[in-house]
């Protein structure tokens, strides 16, 4: 199936919202569900959500193999169509990821969102070298990375943005608001959509800096505090986004725990609680304690989710 023809700019404008990073389901023989994976994903866009990025770090990227990575693009474009945009997530060496972004041209998805690149190694030079062979690969798709390195220079970030005009947006994922707006002011506020890549517990801090969306595992579970979170911001309204936060925190803080090692295991869990799947994680990750197990329950009563538990 040939990407659905959207322009750049449309597709920098769809980017400000709310970008929902699904959970790959694993069966009872440790295999990806991905039947269940396309149910998942269209509950999600069916409650609002408006993009939706196969491959995440929340869906276990690193742990999939490659033949299940195009598998959960094509669940993805399948059970979504046009009604959402899909950001696929691709990423490993240079190539690969090239590979694995014509793949998801060829399967509709409109955009591609790049993983950190993971060597023990790097420079401003080599990031933009990098990011250069797949946004040329694709050229007619949306090209946003995932900025997880705090040292890496805005002027790097400028650079790109010259070089590759399909560059359309950035996944910011560094816990500094204030280096997020310096880098913001540094680029451009209006040259690229910049999105809040640390959840709802981070957005409503870097969106006075320049973030007009930001990306949600929660939204797995419920999309209502996410896209009210959303909403309140776009209009204005601090006080009820803090709402939202405050609501949310402590699901949030139960990702975050063991230097965020709870990021997936907590979402899982709270959605095996609601008899949405199974808890099952791949290495190296873990499943839940049983204290946690309990605290995930806690969240969903705190949430209103706790009636939907089976």
């Amino acid at each position: 199936m040939a990407a659905t023809p959207l322009s750049l700019a449309t597709i920098r404008q769809r980017l400000r919202t709310v970008i929902a990073i699904p959970i790959t389901p694993f069966a009872a023989d440790g295999s990806a569900d991905f039947a269940l994976y396309a149910r998942l994903v269209a509950r999600m866009v069916d409650n609002g959500i408006g993009v939706v990025t196969p491959n995440g770090n929340t869906g276990e990227f690193y742990s999939l193999t490659a033949d299940e990575q195009r598998r959960e693009l094509e669940a993805t474009t399948e059970a979504v169509g046009d009604r959402a945009l899909i950001l696929a997530g691709v990423g490993f060496d240079a190539q690969s990821a090239a590979q694995a972004a014509r793949h998801a041209a060829a399967h509709g998805a409109q955009a591609v969102m790049v993983h950190q690149p993971v060597h023990p190694y790097k420079s401003d030079e080599g990031w933009l070298a990098y990011h250069r062979v797949i946004a040329e690969a694709v050229p007619e798709l949306g090209i946003v990375p995932y900025l997880r390195d705090a040292t890496l220079k805005a002027s790097t970030l400028a650079r790109l943005a010259d070089l590759c005009p399909n560059f359309v947006g950035i996944k910011y994922a560094v816990a500094n608001p204030l280096q997020f707006a310096g880098t913001v002011h540094e680029v451009g506020a209006e040259r690229l959509t910049w999105v809040c890549g640390l959840a709802e517990s981070w957005a409503p801090f870097f969106w006075p800096g320049g973030a007009s969306g930001f990306t949600s595992g929660l939204v797995n579970l419920t999309t209502d505090h996410s896209l009210g979170m959303q909403a309140a911001l776009e209009r204005g309204d601090t006080a009820r986004a803090m709402q939202h936060w405050a609501a949310v925190r402590a699901f949030e803080d139960l990702r975050a725990r063991h230097y965020s090692g709870n990021n997936v295991s907590v979402v899982k869990e709270a959605m095996a609680q609601m008899g949405l799947c199974r808890a099952a994680v791949r290495p190296p990750i873990t499943e839940v304690t049983e204290q946690e197990q309990s605290e995930v329950a806690q969240v969903l009563t705190a949430l209103g989710l706790a009636e939907m538990v089976k």
